[in-house]
């Protein structure tokens, strides 16, 4: 392996070692004994849709690990963090939060009631429709929402310090691609009032 001058992080990070592309994962081994026993398949679909499943799974398990000292879930994480990165005064309709974190209304509201009750959001009227409601983070929701985001980010540099910092770019760049040929484009967010 070559050593490679480019840093992971533009912070002075240490530099990372060139990935040994002749290695093999999990995936190969199922996509070449599934070649080997069915034929003819056309097994990129397959080997991406494995991966992205496995390195999913792995992501769970290591944002439950961040999570952990606060005992928060990933949805509570999204919830939070979509009212943070709002800016202030980090509120949003609830609606408007549901399609920003991607969870169902059953989904939403049960994440609301837990993070309501543990003293992070606060509901109020919409002051621009009194049919509506905001969801607001209360002071604690917003340093906490800060330090589970500096926290998984943390976690984040740790579980990809393997893997190239090009490689990472050209992955998160490519899946983006894929997810909007598949229609998942950036839904539009009515500002709160």
């Amino acid at each position: 392996m070559t050593e490679n001058k480019t840093t992971r992080t533009s912070n002075g990070t240490a530099p990372y070692e060139e990935m040994d592309r002749s290695a093999r994962d999990r995936v190969d081994r199922l996509a070449d004994d599934l070649e080997a026993e069915l034929g003819g398949m056309n097994m990129i679909e397959l080997a991406m849709t494995k991966r992205v499943g496995r390195l999913g799974a792995m992501l769970e398990e290591a944002m439950a690990a961040c999570l952990a000292p606060w005992e928060l879930t990933r949805a509570d994480y999204g919830a939070l963090t979509g009212l943070r990165s709002v800016g202030e005064p980090y509120a949003l309709r609830p609606t408007d939060l549901r399609q920003r974190i991607l969870l169902s209304s059953g989904g939403t509201s049960n994440v609301l009631n837990r993070l309501a009750k543990a003293g992070l959001i606060e509901r109020e009227p919409d002051a621009s429709d009194g049919r509506s409601s905001l969801v607001r983070l209360t002071s604690e929701g917003i340093e906490t929402s800060e330090q589970i985001a500096r926290a998984w980010a943390t976690y984040q540099l740790d579980f990809f310090r393997k893997v190239p910092a090009d490689v990472c770019r050209v992955a998160a760049d490519s899946l983006r691609t894929i997810l909007i040929a598949l229609g998942d484009h950036d839904p539009v967010e009515s500002p709160p009032g």
